[in-house]
């Protein structure tokens, strides 16, 4: 089992841009969907954004044009590029592969995330 570890948060003024990163433990090249989620205080764990291990990206539509997501399986990495950050994606950020494309159902598992918090 790929542990997965998140970083690259931190604060930032609106309309600023951050860039989240997802290290592995293993080897990423045989997950065949791995995505970002993220989660505030009292609400559900939401997605939003995934990436097929052919490059084929699909985005929440709170965040389409200003996210984007990609992987470097020869880093078995994964990022997220935020630009244009709004209020409201402040929010707890985590990884984790994809198990159903069509639904982006995760594991019930996840790691400490990382914490963006976008405010002036």
């Amino acid at each position: 089992q790929v542990q997965l570890v998140e970083s690259g948060g931190g604060l930032v003024q609106p309309g600023g841009s951050l860039r989240l990163s997802c290290a592995a433990s293993g080897s990423i090249s045989r997950i065949a969907a791995i995505g970002w989620y993220r989660q505030t205080p009292g609400k559900q764990r939401e997605f939003v954004a995934a990436i097929a291990n052919i490059g084929v990206p699909d985005y929440a539509s709170s965040v389409k044009g200003r996210f984007t997501i990609s992987r470097d399986n020869a880093k078995n990495t994964l990022f997220l590029q935020m630009n244009s950050l709004k209020p409201e994606d402040t929010a707890v950020y985590y990884c984790n592969v994809i198990l159903d494309w069509k639904s982006k159902a995760a594991p019930n598992y996840w790691g400490q995330g990382t914490q963006v918090t976008v405010s002036s």
